[in-house]
């Protein structure tokens, strides 16, 4: 039976992947909405492809451009952060949630709005947003099924057992390709080298953050909304090679453990296909090849990111929030040669020391509190 489905962010990694998937299994999908911030070229190429109904660029600016490239098409164009909004409402059975960082926040809870299906590839969202989405979730009985390799291998590990059953959920982190680097080397990255991603092949935010080890950090927060076993049954464990993606030990001492190549088609077509499976051309994994699988204690010396992290999860209110965005704006000021690599967690520290909101209990108050911590994380970058 054909499924409806819609992808903000679609010309990102999660995006391509996604579209790769539907690629091989046209005839099951029909496919309603695209979005992509700006690159309205390969939007509109895939739009075309693909036979979207609406594509739509966040920043308004590049409407033009796009609607150039669908000229002659049926295919409608839109612009702007309302207009994504307005497209993630359109009911489909299942909306893909990628577009990185909180920009993703109201489309992505225009779409739980809907009560089908959201697969969430958008982290950042329930870090700055556990609280109300959740609340969202449950109001209008939507499924959420969660994109990240590490909480698609927890929730596959939860499947048909009892949280009240288990005795630790372990999110498994590769190190990214700085895990070896003394402070000294850290202090002298470069963006190139922080975003060599020695497994995963990920836009250059995510790559950042992985390096940093936020990624992990946020990863942390989302698993507590997601899987509400409480902070003191999450942790996180170095594991270089990426083929354990995370981990559930149950009460009863056994662990359960997801394992597959890195390669983000697979916990997307976990997702795609829930709670069936579907085929993908993914290589197998070849465990006799890899050889031995090795573990380490995060080194938070190093990269404080994941104690920072766990730190506003205590907290609570509205810490994770002003996390994501001091990070959000320390990335991109080391992206663009600003600050260096070991000052991001640093602002983001200093961010979190001098700005502690109330909890937010809407959007409009997560939102607020987002675009405050940005400006405050902002004035951080020249104490940097």
């Amino acid at each position: 039976m054909t499924r409806t489905i819609s992808i903000f962010g679609a010309t990102g990694s999660i995006g391509d992947s996604t579209l790769d998937l539907i690629r091989s299994d046209r005839a099951n999908w029909n496919v309603v909405a695209l979005s992509a911030n700006c690159s309205a070229e390969k939007l509109a190429r895939l739009a075309i492809e693909f036979g979207a109904q609406i594509a739509v660029v966040g920043d308004e600016s590049c409407l033009p451009e796009l609607r150039e490239h669908l000229s002659g098409t049926s295919i409608e164009a839109a612009g702007g952060a309302q207009a994504l909004c307005d497209v993630a409402a359109r009911p489909v059975d299942i909306t893909v949630a990628a577009i990185v960082g909180c920009a993703g926040l109201a489309p992505t809870m225009a779409a739980i709005e809907q009560g089908n299906t959201v697969a969430l590839a958008n982290k950042e969202s329930l870090v700055s947003a556990g609280h109300v989405m959740m609340q969202l979730v449950e109001k209008h009985g939507t499924t959420l099924l969660p994109v990240d390799s590490e909480h698609n291998a927890i929730f596959q590990c939860l499947e048909g057992n009892n949280l009240d059953d288990v005795r630790w959920i372990t999110l498994t982190a590769s190190g990214g390709p700085l895990r070896t680097k003394t402070l000294a080397e850290l202090e002298a990255t470069t963006p190139a080298q922080a975003i060599a991603h020695p497994n995963w092949d990920m836009g250059a935010k995510i790559s950042v953050d992985s390096a940093t080890m936020f990624n992990k950090g946020l990863e942390f927060i989302e698993a507590f909304h997601l899987f509400p076993v409480g902070l003191d049954r999450l942790r996180i464990i170095v594991h270089p090679q990426s083929v354990i993606h995370s981990m559930v030990e149950y009460r009863d001492g056994s662990t359960l453990a997801q394992l597959g190549p890195s390669d983000m088609r697979v916990p997307i077509a976990s997702t795609l296909a829930y709670p069936a499976r579907m085929d993908t051309s993914c290589k197998p994994l070849d465990l006799a090849t890899i050889g031995e699988l090795t573990f380490f204690a995060p080194d938070e010396e190093r990269f404080p990111a994941t104690r920072l992290a766990r730190e506003a999860a205590h907290a609570g209110g509205a810490a994770p929030a002003v996390l994501n965005a001091a990070n959000e704006v320390a990335v991109a000021a080391f992206l663009a040669g600003q600050v260096k690599f070991t000052h991001i967690s640093a602002i983001v520290a200093r961010t979190l020391d001098n700005y502690a909101p109330p909890a937010p209990e809407t959007l409009d108050a997560v939102l607020a509190v987002d675009a405050e911590a940005r400006a405050r994380a902002g004035e951080m970058l020249e104490l940097a």
